[in-house]
């Protein structure tokens, strides 16, 4: 009998029975997305965010065909040095737990398991979304339709900038998907503070982004999730002239050495790294980071207005 029943830690599951704050974690940063040991430091780092900010953090991924919300010292460390794990979207996670495979989740993967097992905030780096010559090539990312059918919270810095921003946010507008800023008018470029392009509802505070979460659920709008935009601040953002050359450079070779389909992503971001000596993960990272506390915040006061 296979178990596709997401299997909270101990820590995960008393804090859910409670009603105390949780906050999701992906855990695809942790295996594909830094080198060693570096990844391992940002895992436990983003733990300890999440716990100063009064929410229990739990960290996904799927070991030895076990869906797990919320992962010890050991399967942290295991993810952070095991090769070969694989990479898991919405989409492999019944093949990973049918066959007993390992890997990390990606942010759909991420958030439907966190969904299921009951926990309503997930905090991360950017989402994915439409891509760019979607019309040749019509790739587009599972982070949306997963996201217009699942109840949860996402706090993200936008969309992955290499990506198609502004049909992006049309694409989540078709799918009814609620985006706010967080004290921002304007929608996140996710390694900038801003993207140039505005969002409709602004919140201040995690107690409004809590209400909001709860409006959603009285009105039965709270099938597909909501996004609280999170900007990354202006000091530690990206050069915005540095990011736009890069970027252009980048897409220019892509197109001349034939990158296409799911090769195209890492390669315009190992490109960014590359070239602008470091500087675009380290906005990445202050993303990932601020992004933790917000939700931390966010889940407490959630919490605390069921209480």
């Amino acid at each position: 009998m296979v178990n596709t029943v997401p299997q909270p830690s101990a820590e995960v599951r008393e804090a859910l029975e409670q009603g105390r704050p949780v906050v999701a974690l992906e855990s695809t940063i942790i295996s594909h997305g830094l080198p060693r040991p570096d990844n391992l430091r940002l895992a436990f780092e983003l733990e300890e965010i999440v716990r100063d900010g009064g929410a229990v953090p739990a960290t996904v991924a799927v070991l030895d065909g076990v869906a797990r919300v919320g992962l010890d010292k050991e399967e942290l460390e295991r993810l952070g040095t095991q090769d070969g794990l694989r990479k898991l979207g919405v989409r492999d996670l019944a093949p990973a737990v049918a066959l007993g495979a390992s890997g990390a989740t990606t942010v759909s993967a991420t958030a439907h398991l966190a969904a299921r097992a009951g926990v309503r905030v997930f905090a991360t780096g950017g989402l994915g979304g439409v891509h760019r010559d979607w019309v040749s090539e019509q790739d587009e990312s599972a982070d949306l339709g997963l996201l217009a059918r699942t109840h949860i919270t996402v706090v993200c810095a936008g969309v992955k900038s290499i990506l198609d921003v502004p049909a992006t946010l049309q694409r989540l507008e078709t799918l009814s998907v609620a985006v706010v800023g967080y004290r921002t008018a304007e929608f996140p470029g996710f390694y900038l503070t801003g993207s140039g392009l505005p969002v409709d509802w602004t919140v201040e505070t995690p107690e409004q982004a809590a209400r909001l979460m709860r409006a959603q659920e009285a009105l039965g709008t709270d099938r597909s999730a909501l996004i609280v935009a999170n900007p990354v601040p202006p000091e530690q953002q990206l050069d915005p002239a540095l990011h736009h050359r890069v970027l252009a450079d980048a897409l220019a070779d892509a197109r001349r050495e034939g990158v296409t389909g799911q090769a195209v992503t890492p390669f315009l971001l190992a490109h960014l790294v590359e070239h602008t000596g470091g500087a675009s993960l380290q906005a990445n990272l202050a993303a990932v980071r601020g992004n933790a506390a917000l939700a931390a915040h966010i889940a407490a006061a959630y919490a605390a207005d069921a209480a």
